[in-house]
């Protein structure tokens, strides 16, 4: 790779992959649109990692916005396009279910048509493991996923489904990457570790849905991102898990996990669990093994040593951030 596009780059999971790829001296074209699917500061902090790195271009755009998105190909040749911006959120896609449709699936064919007619083959795209959601683990890609239960696994879905017909039809290059609850440093702060660790950390009470022992496959951001830029590799047409690819961790045993590193104990008050929501996630990595040569290298505990960490470094900022 000399060149390649990385969408939603101000993101969580997709600021790391630039940073890994400008690191590995890979000329980055990055585009985000500072949305308000979350507190903006956020995404500007991430910025601060990737500023006057030799190799970047940012550009602040939407790829809903379809004449933008032409002319970066216009402009640009890529080898390759990361496409890592999305609407995410289960519960949030319930109650404005457009948003999601008009980016993970419009940005999306944007992007291939963009591809299709711009002479550019390989795409990487950020799906999810909510399409799992009903079916027996560990999770293989090989499962029916025809009954997605939110809006946002709907739109996941409808985003790998298009991407077939564009490899079919054009012969793109696709990698489908189903990523399986992503953690770390300045991570989403509509998510879990985020919030539990800065209301354990204030003494608030946690909100959670269920009891707690619903669980998660948790995967530190540095593995995805490394992942992510390897499934970068000519491949065909291949859906992908990255995940911890080891028995979940629940909710309880994370908490009981940052209540150590934090020195308090947890306030938690229990609500319905909520319908659109997974009991257990588990992810089936063999075939990143297999076709990637990749699996996760760092701990949960060393990445909640690090997640706390970043919390701790930028306790003024993590604090005021609307959650």
């Amino acid at each position: 790779m000399k060149k390649v596009l990385v969408t939603g780059a101000a993101g969580f999971i997709a600021s790391r992959v630039t940073l890994q790829l400008l690191e590995q001296g890979v000329e980055v074209v990055a585009i985000d649109n500072f949305n308000d699917a979350y507190d903006a500061r956020l995404k500007e902090h991430r910025m601060t990692w990737l500023e006057g790195r030799e190799g970047l271009t940012f550009v602040k755009g939407d790829i809903e916005d379809k004449a933008l998105v032409n002319q970066l190909f216009a402009d640009h040749k890529f080898d390759v396009v990361f496409n890592l911006a999305a609407r995410a959120g289960v519960r949030y896609s319930l109650e404005n279910p457009d948003v999601y449709f008009s980016t993970n699936v419009d940005g999306t064919r944007h992007l291939l048509q963009a591809m299709r007619f711009g002479g550019v083959k390989k795409i990487v795209i950020a799906s999810t493991s909510s399409l799992y959601a009903g079916l027996p683990m560990p999770f293989t890609e090989d499962k029916p996923v025809d009954r997605p239960l939110s809006p946002y696994a709907a739109s996941k879905k409808a985003a790998e489904v298009l991407a077939f017909t564009y490899h079919h039809l054009f012969g793109l290059d696709v990698s489908i990457l189903r990523y399986f609850t992503v953690y770390g440093p300045a991570g989403r702060p509509d998510m879990a570790p985020f919030r539990f660790i800065r209301w354990i950390d204030e003494g608030t009470t946690i909100e959670m849905f269920g009891d707690g022992s619903q669980a998660r496959d948790f995967t530190y951001v540095d593995d995805i991102a490394r992942g992510t830029i390897l499934a970068a590799k000519p491949l065909g047409y291949e859906i992908i898990n990255l995940g911890g690819g080891k028995r979940p961790t629940s909710l309880m045993q994370l908490i009981d996990a940052m209540e150590q590193r934090l020195g308090a104990k947890a306030s938690i008050e229990h609500k319905p669990f909520h319908n659109a929501d997974m009991m257990e996630t588990w992810a089936d990595i063999s075939k990143a093994q297999e076709l990637l040569g990749w699996e996760p290298t760092v701990s949960l505990e060393d990445g909640l040593d690090q997640t706390i960490a970043w919390y701790r470094e930028n306790k003024d900022l993590a604090q005021s951030l609307v959650i």
